[in-house]
């Protein structure tokens, strides 16, 4: 029971951060479940299986707004389906004790990616907004990164923050990426979930959790839609990377024999000193009242700038 409570926790967190950021739930809901101790192919095939759920309420939703090129999930589609299967494969086929400090590792890097990402400012101009046709994301980056984002999910569950950033370097439209990326999410959850049930059977797939995680993450869907009135997408992003590093600090410690307090020591200073200064950075930004709109770059893929010039932070 404990445990259940703990998995609805996760999804109740993973929810609320995908909801109001539009990326993110997959990294924090695996690393809150290989914390809890579940297995490394319970925990995709728990997450995989919620985000087909989640997936299609979301796709629906951009798919409505208008915020979905098909050509553009067309190609994200097919190289990350290839990636998702290999990384199911080596779910399957490694040792869960070898393969843990891996998935840490992962989890680690896309922490500190979020964390990078969420605290670098980016001044906002007509042609950020804009963005670019993309029709013309066709070339083998896409498709390298495309299937690099299955084989994290197919491995602990991170697409968007793998895909998103690519395309938004790419300068298209940050609402295009976003429903973009989270439609083609759904056929990579469903490669992935399929991949791992198809290799070992549904005696890989605890029901009792993945309810409990649907169930975590019903209850947050009303709230995460509020949650972004009245806190800043930054400090949330800044709060998740946190979350990641300072989580996957501890297990990739244990799994290396390293001093797991010395450890997470410094992943805390880390984050907190960044987290501080963004922080200080955009309040001062704010008293000032530059003629500039200045957002983080995170900012720019969860789609909160404004066609009309407006920044909400």
């Amino acid at each position: 029971m404990d445990q259940l409570l703990y998995v609805a926790l996760a999804g109740f967190a993973a929810s609320l951060v995908d909801g109001a950021l539009g990326m993110g739930f997959g990294p924090t809901s695996s690393s809150i479940l290989l914390g809890a101790g579940v297995s490394p192919v319970s925990t995709s095939t728990t997450v995989n299986l919620a985000k087909i759920v989640t997936g299609f309420s979301s796709g629906a939703a951009h798919w409505r707004a208008g915020n979905v090129d098909r050509r553009l999930v067309l190609r994200l589609a097919g190289p990350a389906a290839v990636g998702a299967v290999a990384g199911t494969l080596i779910l399957t086929r490694v040792d869960a004790a070898s393969i843990r400090p891996l998935l840490a590792g992962m989890l680690l890097l896309v922490g500190l990616r979020l964390l990078v990402r969420f605290s670098a400012p980016t001044s906002v101009t007509a042609a950020d907004v804009d963005g670019s046709d993309p029709a013309d994301q066709s070339g083998w980056g896409l498709r390298i990164v495309a299937a690099t984002g299955g084989l994290s999910n197919g491995l602990v569950g991170a697409w968007g923050p793998v895909v998103t950033p690519y395309l938004l370097h790419q300068r298209v439209e940050p609402r295009t990426v976003v429903g973009s990326v989270n439609t083609a999410e759904i056929v990579v959850a469903l490669v992935s979930a399929g991949s791992l049930i198809g290799a070992l059977g549904t005696g890989g797939v605890e029901l009792p959790i993945v309810l409990a995680m649907l169930g975590g993450g019903v209850l947050a869907a009303p709230i995460s839609a509020h949650v972004i009135k009245f806190i800043a997408p930054r400090r949330l992003g800044l709060a998740m990377a946190s979350l990641l590093l300072i989580t996957q600090t501890r297990e990739l410690s244990l799994a290396l024999g390293w001093p797991v307090g010395q450890a997470m020591l410094g992943a805390v200073v880390l984050a907190g000193a960044i987290s501080t200064a963004t922080i200080r950075i955009q309040r001062q930004s704010d008293a000032a009242g530059g003629t500039g709109h200045v957002v983080s770059a995170g900012e720019l893929s969860v789609g909160v700038v404004d066609h009309g010039s407006k920044v909400r932070r």
